[in-house]
């Protein structure tokens, strides 16, 4: 079974890249990051609670903080992606 996940992860995140890509065209990409993100919100608080996943107060002080250094990580690769995005578009 793990296999299909890594495959479909894969899959997902070579069409990540080409749908930014063209999504990027004409929009700053301050405000791409941001529709982005909101998206993504929404798909994965959607997903949790559909499957009932659990509580916050259950997560360890130590979860929290790496899962936020974890975010933090991620929003500015996505800024930087955009960027270049932009970049690259322009030159």
């Amino acid at each position: 079974m793990w296999l299909y996940f890594a495959l479909g992860s894969a899959f997902f995140a070579a069409l990540t890249s080409i749908l930014a890509k063209i999504g990027i065209e004409g929009v700053n990409s301050n405000l791409a990051t941001a529709i982005r993100t909101t998206v993504v919100l929404l798909m994965a608080w959607g997903i949790v609670f559909i499957t009932h996943s659990g509580r916050l107060t259950d997560i360890s002080g130590k979860s929290w903080l790496f899962l936020i250094l974890s975010g933090l990580a991620t929003g500015a690769s996505w800024l930087c992606y955009y960027r270049d995005r932009k970049s690259t578009r322009l030159n």
